[in-house]
Parts: structure tokens; C-alpha cells; sequence
């Protein structure tokens, strides 16, 4: 597993991210681990989710695209953060854009904050997670509104790896749906992998008990 993948699992631990117990997702599935990205709340922290972001971007779709697309609202911090530091990191300037929830009549108009999204560019969505891949058919009819734009790739944060709609993962079933690309920085099994029984700052995260709670969750949600 690549160094950043690493980093970027404590990185979610110590932000508080990163959770483990009884949660219930939006798509109602109890589950005993829960990633919230609205516990990034500083400006450093942010900086560096960005980086991460950027080198999973860079991984999977290199720079070929024109445009950072992040839905409102958990994605407009996204789109910034990640935008910046791809301008930092490898020198490239990707333009950003998110939606407004409401449309705007007056002032700047429309449903789009940051770069408007122009006949034939190439967009790239950043989401937080995705469970069940609900968000991404709210958020492809408003790209594709503005004009002949060909949306390519989806990057997530955690790729919980779990059945979406059908019996596929929901990464899976938006490639295959929508024929986007998709990546995340880490998967659940990356951060299985780097966190069961193995101590962090003094505490193993994932004991025994707890690997059984995820595998029978997977038992139950995941891909068969």
C-alpha cells in the first residue's frame, strides 16, 4: 500500500473522521464504522485532504480534464482544497466548480459557483463517500445542463465497498451506469489491512471483535 494511503487512514483517525461503533448510514444500514468528512475543520486540515485528494486524482486520471466538479455542500471545501493543491503539488490549473442547492436570481446568476462548465470540457466529481450512490444521480443532470460536457471520472475519499442499488459495489454501478471512471483515495479494505491489530499512538483501532462487526457487515452489505 502506498506510503499516502498510509498517512491519509491516520490522517482520518486523528481528525475524528474515521469511526467506529453503531452508526446508521443515510442509506439506513447500521454500520460499525462511519466516515464523516464534517469533521475537517481546519485550514491545515483541509490543506493536506487536498494533497490526498490530488495524488489520488493524479493516480487514476492524471490531468487531462478541465474541471473539478464538487456538489453542494460537503463538496465545495472538496473542490477548493484539492484544486489548490494540484496547482501546488504538480503545477497544473484545474478550474473548480460546485452548485448552489437554491438557483440564484440576482448578482452572479445561475446554479454554479467558480468556473462555469463550458461545451466540451472534461469533468472530474470529488465527493466525500459514496454508500450507496445516490448523489451522484442529483449531481449529473445539473453538469450535464450546461451544454455538450462530457463528465469522466468520480473520486471519493473511502470506497466503502459495499453493494449499491443492485449487487454490485456502488463504485461499480455508477462506472457501469453512467460510464465514469471512479476512484478513492483508500478503500475499506486498505484501512482494514493497515489498522487490524496493529497499534496506532499506543491503541490497536481494530481488534478482533470489532474485524468480526466489518466482516459481518460485509457479509451482509458487501459485493457478492
Amino acid at each position: 500500500m502506498e506510503q499516502y494511503k498510509q498517512e491519509f487512514i491516520e490522517f482520518m483517525i486523528d481528525c475524528e473522521v474515521l469511526k467506529f461503533g453503531d452508526f446508521v448510514t443515510k442509506s439506513g444500514r447500521k454500520t460499525p464504522f462511519f466516515v464523516n468528512t464534517g469533521f475537517y475543520r481546519t485550514g491545515a486540515q483541509l490543506r493536506r485532504l487536498g494533497e490526498y485528494y490530488a495524488k489520488a486524482i493524479n493516480e487514476k486520471f492524471g490531468f487531462d480534464f478541465d474541471v473539478l466538479f464538487g456538489p453542494a455542500y460537503k463538496g465545495i471545501p472538496l473542490t477548493v482544497a484539492a484544486t489548490i493543491a494540484i496547482s501546488e503539488i504538480y503545477g497544473k490549473d484545474i478550474k473548480y466548480c460546485s452548485n448552489r442547492k437554491e438557483v440564484k436570481d440576482h448578482g452572479d446568476k445561475g446554479i454554479l459557483l467558480g468556473s462555469p462548465i463550458q461545451d466540451g470540457d472534461k469533468v472530474v466529481i470529488i465527493e466525500d463517500v459514496t454508500t450507496a450512490g445516490t448523489s451522484i444521480q442529483e449531481t449529473l443532470p445539473i453538469i450535464q445542463a450546461q451544454g455538450n460536457v462530457s463528465p469522466i471520472g468520480l473520486v471519493v475519499s473511502v470506497d466503502r465497498m459495499e453493494r449499491g442499488q443492485g449487487d454490485k459495489s456502488a463504485l461499480a454501478e455508477i462506472q457501469e451506469k453512467y460510464g465514469l471512471e471512479t476512484t478513492a483515495i483508500v478503500t475499506m479494505a486498505e484501512v482494514v489491512e493497515h489498522l487490524y491489530n496493529r497499534p496506532y499512538k499506543g491503541k490497536v483501532i481494530i481488534d478482533d471483535a470489532l474485524k468480526a462487526a466489518i466482516d459481518a457487515y460485509y457479509e451482509e452489505y458487501g459485493v457478492k
